[in-house]
């Protein structure tokens, strides 16, 4: 390890001694992580600025800040199946009432879906604003070779229709599914999750003494899963100082140049999105700025981590003691959302490059018939898709073979992914937390408190 490497870690230590001094009643957790956010952001400008032309410095100095940040996603994936496999069976047990459980599914998914669908016409209309096109997008040798990468990979998701997507949302092996070993392994936790509730419900009617003993044991199990919980979040500053010291000193600044046109489309196309949602909130009687200000430290995270996923715990916290909604609602509208309707990965993004990709094939992109034929495939293919890893790219990969488009496209914008997948992830975890809180808003649950704070 180098002298320049080993100064940079002792920085870095002292930012986060720094961070953890950070303490008192007035400095909540919001606070913190805030400070975090802007430590990082310090950070990695300071790294760019003093080796710009020494990137192996910078990047030996990531491998050792990134310790930290991939140690606390890690610990937040840990908490993910448990998390929502306790919450799903306490949701359940509670409810008492099966057919309100599929009053709120349907309306969790109803709403994400339609949002996604939103978010594809938005897409499309901001790639044409800007008059983006595949064929401006410049070839690199690095794009190249990532074209054959996700060409490969594509032949496991590319052929998939939807009678296979609905058929792997079913958990053939729970204990497989705990390990997250299938893309779609959370909805398989979530169904297992609801058949052991009702289960465990019609046990407590047939014997309301191992009824009282099941709600005793769920209680606790839940418990000790959201204490499990504040343990780990306690630690987000830290990690968002790590995460965001990667983002910006590992960004390269000829690639966000080259590719500046899509990144602001891209943007405002999310920014656009987030005006749709709180739109939403408005028309539902919701206080926007109140749920903004409860709301943006699981964004805050989502953009940094990147991980719809792994933001489960903090939104459904968030939802619960923050926004009141209803724990069966809020534990729903988490898990789809990680899964389904993803307004940003699997509504803007294969939108817009199914709406640059058009005109080369010889389609009028602003033909009714090939947007309305896209939103619709872009509706059918949120489901599952997006939960990947690399979902937007997957997402892609499904809607432009289904449009007759060829999916290299999604290559030569491979460079400047994270960029926008930053924002991007950000905008679904927002969506879910948006069904979550105008479900709770109209429908409620039994023994809860149904509607939002204001």
């Amino acid at each position: 390890m180098s002298a320049p490497v080993i100064l940079n870690l002792i920085a870095f230590a002292g930012v986060i001694v720094a961070l953890s001094r950070l303490r008192g009643p007035r400095i909540t957790l919001s606070r913190r992580i805030l400070a975090g956010l802007i430590a990082g952001v310090l950070f990695g400008l300071a790294l760019q600025l003093l080796y710009a032309s020494q990137a192996q410095i910078i990047d030996d100095t990531l491998v050792w800040t990134g310790v930290i940040g991939s140690s606390y996603i890690n610990l937040l994936r840990m908490i993910i199946t448990p998390l929502v496999l306790v919450m799903m069976i306490a949701a359940v047990v509670r409810m008492q009432d099966v057919a309100a459980l599929g009053r709120i599914g349907g309306m969790v998914i109803g709403i994400l879906i339609g949002t996604t669908m939103i978010a594809a016409l938005v897409g499309i209309s901001v790639t044409r604003l800007f008059g983006l096109s595949a064929e401006s997008l410049t070839r690199g040798a690095r794009e190249m070779e990532s074209a054959r990468d996700l060409s490969s990979q594509y032949a496991e998701f590319g052929d998939l229709g939807l009678a296979d997507m609905l058929v792997r949302f079913i958990p053939s092996n729970v204990f497989l599914d705990l390990t997250e070993a299938r893309p779609t392994s959370i909805i398989g936790v979530v169904i297992f999750g609801i058949l052991f509730g009702i289960a465990a419900l019609g046990v407590s009617r047939e014997n309301p003494e191992r009824g009282r003993a099941i709600r005793e044991f769920i209680d606790t199990a839940q418990a000790i899963v959201m204490k499990l919980v504040q343990m780990i979040m306690a630690l987000t500053p830290y990690g968002i100082l790590a995460l965001i010291t990667r983002v910006v000193a590992g960004s390269d600044a000829s690639d966000i140049l080259n590719l500046l046109g899509f990144i602001a489309a891209s943007y405002l196309a999310i920014a656009i999105m987030f005006g749709v949602h709180a739109t939403l909130l408005a028309l539902s009687g919701i206080n926007v700025i109140h749920y903004i200000q409860k709301v943006w430290p699981v964004l805050t995270f989502a953009f940094t981590s990147r991980s719809s996923a792994a933001s489960i715990p903090l939104s459904v916290e968030t939802q619960i003691d923050a926004l009141n909604v209803p724990p069966p609602i809020a534990n729903l509208a988490a898990s789809f959302g990680a899964t389904i309707g993803q307004n940003g990965c699997a509504g803007i993004y294969p939108a817009m490059l199914a709406t640059m990709v058009a005109p080369s094939m010889g389609v009028n992109p602003m033909d009714p018939s090939f947007i309305a034929g896209l939103v619709g495939i872009i509706a059918i293919s949120s489901f599952g898709v997006a939960g990947v890893g690399g979902g937007a790219t997957f997402a892609a990969f499904i809607v432009l073979p289904a449009m007759g488009f060829p999916v290299t496209v999604a290559a030569l914008l491979i460079s400047i992914e994270p960029l926008i997948d930053m924002a991007r992830t950000s905008l679904n975890v927002n969506g879910s937390i948006t069904a979550g809180v105008l479900t709770g808003r109209y429908l409620g649950a039994p023994g809860a408190q149904a509607s939002p704070a204001r």
